[in-house]
């Protein structure tokens, strides 16, 4: 409520002179040359994804046409190289507002070898891409459930294997339309590209040139080598899209009605549970706590029960003190990082046309608040009584973050062993070790002494000397069946953002849905930790007060489900046909389901700890 009430007011002084990095239009004379710029080779997500593998558009195995004097890398920011961005230049030629029909891009020879590598990645539905003023190469489709045209920027198919069965078909001609807006007669910009291939057996007997008509389809031998023409065409279509407009076509969100269901389902969610959570508060703790402070002088002694017979126990310190300050530590600073990146992207700062900003500012984010982790974790080790403040401070430091790069490193090097153009090179692995050890870790030494300074926090009530003995509880109020429990609501929450999360993370599809994610991320952290609460009260009045991990577990549990989840997803849209595939595939998930799940036990914990703070503070102990 009160963000939307300013934005408006931020919206005013800044309309006429503001505009987003990577945004900047560019008006062509006719005639000017408009560069166009090759990027990988990726899986399309159709029917079903059937790799993980990008390849290099340049890779020697599909003898592409190459400009004079080879191909030119041009400059990415981090995040475009760390999503598998490769973008060089081409040979292909265009010229504003003029048409060209049946041109030569080069002959091309296959020889059978490299025929059958090529063959192999048309059955997997590879997609070549390019990059004309900053807009994906896209085709235009109709959503068959909302009926709106949009242009899909998966890229365009690199061949056909429908045609024949078990003879795909290689698409040698492109049909290149780019639509333009006039600003006046002699400028004008570009505001659209669609890209739709053809298969066509152009060479003729006795001509070097191209018969980009003829009827049938070209097909690569296995047995022999390939000879063949590589052609394009190119019209100019006029269109009344300003060129501020532009993306809209490409920002298109897949059944919008499903998104607004998800998201009133999470609302009733989390209503529900802040509703039980506090009627368990109103009606059974006001009670509890109205029925200890009462001073009846008619009766001696007053019995405790339920979760104040613990009070004694519940500030009592956990086992492992370390590793969990370690990890509420390391989760706060991802909490921190989320929620910074999706406020930016609710912004609309995250432009589509600033390639890979959405990794940048995700970095940014992880190495700028590197103190939060160290002063979460100073802040939790001190308040459960630990004192080896130097060895916190270490793991706090290098532990988690060991952890993810090892994993991250390992999934490259099958990136590298595979020839992926997706493996991230050596000289950007060194630039985030750099900001690692050179800003993230000094930063989280600076936010630990800051908690030092701070130090504990003071419980409300003593620990007693000698531990009580613990009852049997249910079944449900055992750790791992809690957690896993507890890990129900908050994954329901945010299920149905999940699979348009992972379409595009692992089909190659933009996600620009933010809003929806934004507050779809707020509802999860509530439900989150109304749900631990809730468990950490049934908990305590069973007489357990070991109730430190399991706050966290509770808290974390949907990263169980999250993983179920991943399972479901790879049994239904993937059909991943290598070792290396598969391992990319369970690695990266396995990887989303630890961050979630330092998230999730993070919130839970913090949220735990401050509910129990208040609970005993509220009531007298004699």
């Amino acid at each position: 409520m009160i963000l939307s009430a300013f934005l408006p007011l931020l919206a005013l002084p800044l309309a006429s002179a503001f505009y987003l990095p990577g945004t900047a239009p560019r008006d062509y004379l006719q005639g000017e040359k408009i560069d166009v710029f090759v990027n990988t080779l990726t899986p399309m997500l159709n029917s079903k994804l059937h790799s993980l593998i990008s390849h290099d558009y340049y890779d020697p195995r599909f003898h592409f046409c190459q400009p004079p004097g080879g191909p030119v890398k041009q400059s990415e920011s981090l995040g475009s190289i760390l999503f598998g961005d490769r973008i060089l230049t081409s040979p292909y030629e265009i010229s504003m507002m003029q048409n060209s029909t049946c041109q030569m891009l080069c002959q091309s020879s296959v020889p059978k070898e490299d025929a059958k590598f090529i063959n192999d990645r048309i059955k997997e539905d590879y997609g070549l891409n390019f990059i004309i003023d900053g807009l994906p190469s896209s085709e235009m489709k109709r959503d068959s459930k909302t009926g709106e045209i949009f242009l899909d920027a998966q890229g365009f198919n690199l061949g056909d294997d429908e045609t024949i069965p078990d003879l795909p078909a290689l698409n040698n001609h492109y049909d290149i339309y780019i639509q333009y807006h006039a600003r006046d007669s002699r400028h004008f910009r570009v505001v659209g590209v669609l890209v739709y291939p053809r298969t066509v057996n152009s060479m003729v007997s006795g001509s070097r040139e191209p018969d980009c008509f003829a009827s049938q389809p070209f097909h690569l031998s296995e047995a022999t080598n390939n000879e063949f023409y590589y052609s394009y065409s190119v019209s100019f279509i006029p269109s009344d899209i300003p060129w501020g407009l532009r993306w809209d076509a490409y920002l298109h969100v897949f059944d919008p009605k499903i998104h607004w269901f998800s998201l009133v389902n999470s609302l009733v969610i989390v209503g529900f549970l802040v509703f039980m959570v506090a009627m368990v508060l109103y009606r059974t703790i006001s009670k509890d706590i109205s029925r200890y402070n009462a001073i009846d002088l008619s009766e001696d002694v007053q019995e405790d029960y339920g979760w104040k017979l613990v009070h004694g126990e519940v500030f009592r310190l956990p086992s492992r003190p370390m590793l969990l300050s370690v990890m509420v530590g390391n989760g706060s600073h991802l909490v921190m990082m989320c929620i910074v990146t999706l406020v930016f992207a609710l912004f609309g700062f995250l432009s589509p046309s600033n390639r890979g900003s959405l990794a940048t500012v995700l970095l940014i984010c992880w190495t700028l608040f590197g103190c939060v982790s160290g002063y979460a974790s100073s802040r939790t080790y001190a308040t459960l009584g630990g004192d080896l403040w130097k060895q916190n401070l270490v793991l706090t430091t290098i532990l988690f973050p060991t952890v993810i790069f090892s994993i991250i490193g390992l999934l490259n090097l099958f990136l590298v062993f595979a020839s992926a153009s997706g493996a991230v090179p050596f000289g950007t692995i060194l630039a985030i070790l750099l900001l690692w050890f050179l800003i993230s870790a000094p930063l989280s030494v600076a936010g630990y002494f800051w908690g030092m300074k701070h130090g504990a926090f003071e419980n409300p009530v003593r620990v007693s000397s000698i531990p009580r003995q613990i009852p049997p509880k249910p079944w449900y109020l055992k750790t791992v069946q809690a957690a896993i429990l507890g890990g129900i609501l908050p994954f329901g929450a945010a299920f149905v953002e999940l699979y348009f999360v992972l379409s595009s993370l692992f089909g190659n599809r933009a996600y620009y849905a933010f809003g929806f994610l934004f507050l779809t991320f707020i509802v999860v952290v509530l439900t989150t930790a109304t749900v631990t609460v809730l468990f950490v009260y049934f908990v305590l009045c069973a007489e357990e007060y070991r109730w430190h991990w399991r706050s966290f577990m509770i808290g974390g549990g949907s990263a169980f489900w999250l993983f179920a989840y991943g399972v479901w997803y790879w049994a239904s849209r993937l059909s991943l046909d290598s070792f290396t595939s598969m391992v990319l595939y369970f690695g990266y998930l396995f990887l989303f389901s630890l961050l979630d799940f330092l998230v999730g036990g993070s919130i839970g914990y913090i949220a735990t700890y401050f509910a129990i703070r208040r609970l005993y503070s509220s009531i007298r102990v004699d």
